[in-house]
């Protein structure tokens, strides 16, 4: 690693979280409209749309910069959240008929969805927020777990069921995802570790035991992406259209990196023998698997057999990435998760950083180069899993 970053130092993990949310303060914070601009080029930091606002990263910024107030970051990041938190309550909430609006047009709804992703992403914001100490929004908890509670939670399957419409009726009755149920299960971790409740906590070892202990016993012993309305694995969910940004055919690398991580800390909060054994297990498959040993990287998906179906690199995996091997090196004193760690790392560092501006790359090709689609696929930036990732580092490391 001569001439690359201490990439384990707290120092510079801080000042690489700081960086980032700099480079959005300066570009994404809306005055016109409120909220967010989230159309950011990872080229030049050129905007190419300045209206259309979506539910998930206005809550991921107010997720990112709440984390900078944890990092005891710039003062600017406690505003910067607060803004967020305004467009949330404000805009975003549908005092009529309940529940968050998906997309925006300024501050006009587009797309009354009420996604379950996006809701578990609204309950991150506030449960981050309020171990921060920002905004007075441990009842905005409370009333978004009620929501993900009576709206989508399915008892009898222990997980959450796919998006509503407007008036609550189902918007995708048979389909349901292991992604959103993913993202509601860190929610309710963070929502536990802000207020201490139980039920948050009760809640999230539930999803994982369906997810990513009993769905896996089912298969392969991997993390399966899609399921019927019965919560039975749907081999064939868009077979046809194995590239879907969100929902691609086959196993992801990146979420089961996403669950090792999470795994580990319900260890830490609850007492579940499984937990350890399935995060190595599911990182294990991401590094054996999914690494592309002779570019690098992670392949975006690969199938039953191992083999790689999509082989472009997204670099949300690879700071997952970093969040998993930090977690299981701590926990297990195992020398070699933090050497992937570092390999890891030295990848994002040549391969997926723009250093001129202090933030990633979204996509890169297979060869690791920066994906001609950058700024079309993904087309809305936040930061998320790069501050995320700084942060999961640093609380493996008690450095927060």
């Amino acid at each position: 690693m001569t001439g690359q970053p201490p990439f384990r130092s707290p120092e510079w993990l801080r000042r690489d979280a700081i960086g980032a949310l700099r480079f959005h303060r300066e570009r994404s914070m809306d005055t016109h409209f409120g909220g967010y601009i989230t159309q950011v080029s990872d080229r030049d930091g050129a905007i190419y749309d300045s209206r259309t606002k979506h539910l998930v990263p206005t809550a991921r910024f107010v997720f990112a910069f709440s984390i900078g107030a944890l990092l005891d970051g710039p003062v600017w990041c406690e505003p910067a959240a607060e803004h967020g938190l305004s467009y949330l309550r404000n805009v975003a909430y549908d005092e009529e008929h309940g529940g968050y609006s998906w997309l925006f047009e300024g501050r006009n709804v587009t797309d009354e969805t009420r996604s379950t992703y996006g809701h578990a992403f609204v309950l991150l914001a506030y449960a981050t927020a309020t171990r921060a100490g920002i905004g007075d929004v441990e009842d905005d908890i409370r009333e978004t777990f009620d929501i993900l509670d009576e709206r989508f939670w399915e008892e009898e399957h222990g997980a959450f069921a796919s998006n509503r419409t407007a008036e609550w009726d189902p918007a995708e009755p048979d389909y349901r995802g292991q992604n959103a149920n993913m993202h509601s299960c860190e929610a309710l971790l963070a929502a536990y570790e802000a207020t201490g409740e139980e039920r948050y906590l009760s809640r999230a070892v539930t999803v994982a035991e369906t997810i990513a202990r009993d769905k896996p016993d089912e298969a392969d012993g991997l993390l399966c992406e899609h399921f019927t309305s019965d919560w039975e694995i749907d081999w064939e969910y868009n077979r046809d259209q194995k590239a879907d940004l969100f929902r691609p055919w086959g196993y992801q690398p990146g979420h089961m990196l996403e669950w090792a991580k999470l795994l580990v800390r319900l260890h830490h909060h609850h007492d579940g023998n499984w937990y350890l054994d399935r995060a190595k297990r599911f990182f294990d498959a991401s590094v054996t698997d999914g690494w592309d040993d002779e570019r690098g990287g992670f392949y975006y998906t690969i199938d039953r057999d191992g083999a790689p179906i999509v082989d472009a690199k997204y670099t949300w995996a690879l700071e997952e990435g970093l969040g998993a091997a930090a977690r299981l090196g701590a926990v297990t004193n195992d020398d070699r998760y933090w050497e992937w760690f570092d390999r890891i790392h030295a990848y994002l560092h040549e391969n997926a950083t723009n250093h001129s501006l202090g933030i990633r790359y979204e996509r890169l090709t297979p060869d690791g180069e920066i994906h001609p689609t950058i700024d079309e696929t993904p087309k809305v930036k936040s930061g998320y899993h790069h501050v995320n990732a700084c942060y999961e580092v640093l609380e493996s490391l008690d450095a927060v």
